[in-house]
C-alpha cells in the first residue's frame, strides 16, 4: 500500500519509506491510500477472540501487503503481550483500560508495534536511525520502553521542563543505553516544533537518518486502532448505537478511532474530550481552527495548543466542517472539574480515574444526557498512580504504586538541558 502526504496526495511513499521518514518532506503527515474494510461477519466473530488475535487481523489488513505474514505475526504478537480490559462502571457506561502495558499508558500499544516494525525495516542499515520524539508525558515513557536496547536505533526524547509528572520523567530519563532525554525550556508545542523543524533540515538529514515516534508516524498511529475493535468485541458487538469518548491532546488516539470507524467499526459518535486546551472543541462549534499556546493543566498529556493529527482528521473528512462536526462532538473541562470528577466517581462507584480518563468519562456522560439509548466506552489512558500526587490529593488516601513505577522512581535521572531554540537541538544532534 502507498501512503500519501496530507498536504499533497500526489506525494506517495511505501510503508517502509513512510515509517523511516516519519514526516513527509512537505511537512505533511502520511495517510494510507486506502482504508481496508472489515467484513461485518468478521466483526461479529471478534467477540470470541482475544486482543492479540484481533490486533493481528487489523495489522494484516493494513500491513499485510508490505510485510510477510510470518514477520508481521511476530511483530504484532510480540508487541501486543497484554490485554486492554473493558470495565463496567454504571448503566451502559464502560471504561476501556489501556494502562496494562509495561509503562502503564495507552501509548504502549503503538510504541511497541512501531519499534518492532522499524527494527524490521532497518535490518542491514549501515548507520543508526535516530528517533526524535516530543512528549508531554506518557509518549516518552512508552517510546523509551518500546525502543530500549533495540539495535541500530537511538532515541532522543524532548520534553518540557517542569511540565511532566515526576513519575513520567523518571520512566524515560533513567533507562540509559540507547535512550537520551532532552529537557527543553518551553512547553510541549515547543518540543513538537523542534522535532518537526529537524525533519525539514536538509543538512541534518543528509548526515543522520531521522524518524519520529510521535503519533505523527503512521506506524505509531495505525496500531492504536487495534484496541477500539477490542473494546467493541468485549461489549459483545452491540447492535445499539456505540459512542466512544477519547481524552485528546495531539489527537492521534482519536484519529485512530475514526480510522477504525472507516474500517467498519459501527460507532455512532466519536467524542473529543479535552482540558482547557480546547482548540478542537472550539473548532467543532465555530468551524474556525485557532491554534494557540498550550496551557499547563493537571491532565498534562492533553496540554497541546496545535494538535498535529488534526490535519489527518481534516483529511479523513475532506476538510468539511459539517462532516467532522456530525461525526465528532467535543467537550472540555477545567482542572477543578477534573478533580471533582475523580473524587465523585471514586466515592460513588469505587473506580479510580486518572485526570485524562476523567475527562473522557465525563464527556461520555454529558453526551448521553442529550442522546437516548447509547452504549459507550471511554478511554482510560493511564494508571492513576502515574498522577499519584493529584489523585491522592483529591481522594485523601494513599494509592498503591505498581512495582514498575517503584523501580523507575528508585533510578537516577540523566538528562540534557536545552533551550527552545532550534540551534541548540541542531548542535546537540550534530555532536552526538
Amino acid at each position: 500500500m502507498k501512503y500519501y502526504s496530507t498536504r499533497n496526495r500526489n506525494l506517495k511513499k511505501s510503508l517502509e519509506e513512510a515509517v523511516i521518514q516519519g514526516l513527509a518532506e512537505d511537512n505533511g503527515l502520511f495517510m494510507p491510500e486506502t482504508i481496508p474494510i472489515i467484513e461485518q461477519s468478521l466483526l461479529r466473530n471478534m467477540q470470541r477472540m482475544d486482543f492479540r488475535e484481533i490486533s493481528l487481523i487489523i495489522a494484516k489488513n493494513f500491513f499485510g501487503t508490505d510485510v510477510p505474514t510470518t514477520d508481521l505475526e511476530r511483530i504484532t504478537l510480540d508487541a501486543i503481550n497484554f490485554d486492554t480490559p473493558l470495565v463496567h462502571l454504571h448503566d451502559r457506561i464502560y471504561a476501556l483500560e489501556l494502562f496494562h502495558g509495561p509503562t502503564l499508558a495507552f501509548k504502549d500499544v503503538g510504541a511497541r508495534f512501531m519499534a518492532r516494525l522499524l527494527s524490521y525495516f532497518i535490518k542491514g542499515y549501515t548507520r543508526e536511525v535516530d528517533v526524535l520524539v516530543a512528549t508531554s508525558g506518557d509518549t516518552g515513557s512508552a517510546v523509551a520502553n518500546g525502543f530500549w536496547k533495540i539495535p541500530g536505533i537511538r532515541v532522543r526524547i524532548l520534553y518540557p521542563k517542569g511540565l511532566v509528572s515526576t513519575i513520567q520523567e523518571h520512566q524515560f530519563t533513567t533507562l540509559g543505553e540507547n535512550i537520551s532525554a532532552l529537557e527543553i525550556s518551553g512547553n510541549f508545542d515547543d518540543c513538537q516544533r523542534l522535532v518537526k523543524t529537524a525533519f525539514l533540515d536538509h543538512e541534518l538529514n543528509s548526515r543522520l537518518t531521522l524518524t519520529s515516534a510521535n503519533s505523527i508516524n503512521i506506524a505509531r498511529l495505525l496500531p492504536q486502532s487495534f484496541y477500539y475493535f477490542n473494546g467493541y468485541a468485549k461489549l459483545g458487538s452491540p447492535t445499539q448505537d456505540l459512542v466512544i469518548s477519547v481524552p485528546s491532546g495531539n489527537f492521534g488516539n482519536l484519529t485512530a478511532a475514526i480510522i477504525a470507524g472507516k474500517m467498519g467499526l459501527p460507532c455512532k459518535k466519536f467524542i473529543a474530550a479535552t482540558n482547557i486546551n480546547d482548540v478542537v472543541p472550539e473548532y467543532l462549534q465555530t468551524g474556525k481552527y485557532k491554534p494557540r499556546p498550550s496551557k499547563a493543566t493537571i491532565a498534562n498529556a492533553m496540554d497541546v495548543g496545535d494538535p498535529s493529527n488534526f490535519d489527518r482528521i481534516l483529511d479523513l473528512f475532506g476538510h468539511s466542517h459539517s462532516k467532522i462536526s456530525k461525526a465528532i462532538s467535543g467537550y472540555s473541562y477545567i482542572d477543578d472539574k477534573i478533580r471533582e470528577i475523580i473524587g465523585r466517581i471514586q466515592k460513588k462507584y469505587g473506580y479510580l480515574l486518572d485526570p485524562h480518563g476523567a475527562t473522557g468519562y465525563q464527556a461520555l456522560v454529558d453526551h448521553s444526557h442529550n442522546v437516548n439509548s447509547i452504549t459507550g466506552f471511554f478511554i482510560e489512558t493511564a494508571h492513576p498512580a502515574k498522577f499519584r500526587d493529584i489523585v491522592e490529593d483529591v481522594i485523601h488516601k494513599k494509592i498503591d504504586m505498581p512495582l514498575s513505577l517503584q523501580d523507575a522512581m528508585n533510578r537516577t535521572p540523566v538528562k540534557t538541558k536545552l533551550s527552545a531554540d532550534y540551534k541548540d537541538l541542531r548542535d546537540y544532534l550534530f555532536a552526538v
